[in-house]
């Protein structure tokens, strides 16, 4: 039996298979089932911490009872990782019976769940992309322009801990490929893969968001209520009958860093290799694919998926309630 199944039939030996609880709120129970795709460097929840962490009690607070969370490698290029994506979906719904799946990816799991839409529209009803590189990624355009005599060390590194993690987790697919990883994230490969799978992407240059007053009387000038309008950068909104959707962050790391959170470091010093607004890995125009939720939420790359425990900048944007809002939209959505 592969990993999948295992993972899945485990998964369903101790919820999907015990009575639904009542909810009084059920304003997040989507018809499909909900996906939630690692990105970069992920790891399984059975270490004993979630890297979406706590997405998945907030989404059940609301009634999203269908949630799963698959292992891929967190070293890989796109198309290994939607491969192994693409695996496990097709397992979960021969197990659940469910006709698609909604899937949620943050960072590379955006256009891992993508790879997954494009070879099998058939098992997806959307793709929402979460702090996602889709046009690439400064910091490893910045990486990949580095000698190979330093590159080559450092990815030896790197897939020295996948290996390790395989034997932690006993997950072979924790195996690395960092080189690949590398691939994946710089701007050139990602244009290579984008235009295989160019679905739901924006077309053209990236524009800024305008902003406009929507109160329009003679007191808008005391009282103004400022609008924007992300859908500038839009991509198409449904291919294929696959509803797209992403948001990101951006991050200024004087204000919203928090002292005891130990990614704002490292986040704060890869944000200086961009060239525009970022989330700290992930320029705020390289994430757009889809219907734009909004590109400027006050989230770091890490805070998008509520790390570390849910330590963030004082005034800064709690993840949670957005994937909740996201989960409604859905299931409003009909999915």
């Amino acid at each position: 039996m592969n990993i999948f199944k295992r993972t899945l039939m485990t998964t369903l030996a101790v919820t999907g298979l015990m009575a639904a609880p009542a909810h009084a709120d059920n304003s997040g129970d989507t018809k499909y089932p909900v996906v939630l795709v690692h990105g970069m460097a992920g790891f399984d929840s059975a270490l004993g911490y979630d890297y979406f962490y706590g997405v998945k009690a907030a989404l059940e607070s609301i009634g999203t009872d269908q949630i799963y969370t698959p292992q891929v490698t967190g070293w890989e290029n796109n198309t290994a990782r939607g491969e192994q994506l693409l695996a496990y979906v097709e397992n979960l719904i021969a197990i659940t019976g469910a006709d698609k799946v909604n899937m949620i990816g943050h960072s590379q799991g955006g256009p891992t769940a993508r790879y997954v839409a494009s070879v099998r529209p058939d098992l997806v009803a959307s793709v929402t992309s979460v702090g996602s590189p889709h046009f690439g990624s400064e910091t490893a355009d910045l990486v990949n322009s580095v000698p190979d005599v330093f590159v080559g060390p450092v990815a030896a590194i790197v897939n020295a801990v996948g290996d390790l993690m395989a034997v932690i987790t006993g997950d072979p697919e924790q195996e690395s490929n960092a080189l690949g990883t590398l691939e994946a994230l710089n701007s050139a490969d990602a244009a290579i893969f984008n235009a295989a799978h160019p679905q739901g992407l924006r077309e053209g240059s990236c524009q800024e968001t305008p902003v406009y007053n929507s109160n329009t009387g003679w007191w808008g000038w005391l009282f103004p209520t400022w609008v924007y309008d992300y859908s500038v950068n839009d991509g198409d909104h449904i291919v294929n009958g696959i509803s797209y959707y992403s948001w990101s962050g951006t991050y200024n790391p004087i204000t919203q860093s928090n002292v005891l959170d130990i990614a704002d470091g490292a986040l704060a010093l890869a944000s200086v290799t961009h060239s525009e607004d970022n989330d700290g890995v992930v320029g705020r125009c390289k994430s757009h694919m889809g219907d734009i939720i909004r590109d400027d939420y006050d989230m770091n790359h890490m805070d998008e998926v509520n790390w570390t425990f849910g330590l963030r900048g004082i005034g800064t944007s709690d993840p949670l309630p957005v994937y909740k809002q996201h989960v409604v939209r859905l299931k409003n959505a009909g999915l």
